[in-house]
């Protein structure tokens, strides 16, 4: 499986941004997507998941601000992200569980996205 993200950019304090993630290669056995972050000297963090049957999770933080969704027909996952803070600035990263790994793992393989920028001025 293969992640193409697209969506960062720079953005002003108030802003909104979409960012989409799309999967390519052997993709029918995709369960879980979800978006992490990483700012600068910290370490990377959760944002937001959604199952494969629409469950979803967010971080404290971004609750009521971001919306995580995804489009199974298109294998592509999207974070809409409203009322960005300079706090959200960050390389954001997609990730999503495969499906395809070992019975150890209980079949749990994830991939990451080459990570995009999203940098909210003040």
């Amino acid at each position: 499986v293969q992640l193409v993200e697209s969506g960062g950019g720079l953005v002003q304090a108030g802003g909104s941004l979409r960012l989409s993630c799309a999967a390519s290669g052997t993709t029918d056995s995709i369960r879980a997507m979800a978006w992490y972050r990483q700012a600068p000297g910290k370490e990377r963090e959760l944002v937001a998941e959604i199952t494969s049957g629409g469950r979803v999770n967010y971080a404290d933080s971004v609750k009521g601000r971001f919306t995580i969704a995804r489009d199974n027909a298109k294998n592509t996952v999207y974070l809409q992200m409203n009322s960005l803070k300079p706090e959200d600035t960050a390389v954001y990263y997609c990730n999503v569980d495969t499906g395809m790994g070992p019975i150890e793992t209980n079949g749990r393989l994830e991939v990451w996205g080459q990570g995009t920028l999203v940098t909210v001025s003040s």
